[in-house]
């Protein structure tokens, strides 16, 4: 099984702090324009930059969420897992969650195709 380069390391880690800086515009660069992301909020996927964008502002208006990565490392199958550690406060500041989740990623030609939300200790393929 092959490791995750330092290159997309940097990467990701790049992603996370774009994203706590709610630097939407930052992360829709890393996305191909048929993304399919989860919706953490909702359920289910979003499908589409524009889709991607509408849910994170509609999020940011409810919610104030911090995500910070752990842990990276590449599945059997090539995606890569990131172990995260997620904290969600109320606008005003109100802890609403304090976990550790992991985001599964599927790459093609350097641009993130699927985004999907697991459990700890989860086996993906």
């Amino acid at each position: 099984m092959a490791t995750v380069t330092e290159a997309e390391r940097q990467e990701i880690v790049q992603l996370y702090a774009a994203f706590n800086r709610r630097n939407i515009g930052a992360v829709l660069d890393r996305l191909a324009e048929q993304v399919s992301w989860a919706n953490g909020m909702e359920g289910g996927q979003v499908e589409g930059r524009s889709a991607v964008r509408d849910y994170w502002t509609r999020q940011f208006a409810m919610i104030d969420p911090r995500v910070e990565p752990e842990e990276i490392r590449r599945t059997r199958d090539g995606r890569v897992l990131v172990s995260v550690h997620q904290m969600v406060r109320s606008l005003d500041g109100e802890l609403l969650a304090d976990e550790r989740v992991e985001h599964l990623y599927t790459f093609d030609d350097g641009r993130i195709t699927r985004f999907e939300i697991g459990q700890p200790g989860s086996d993906p393929r």
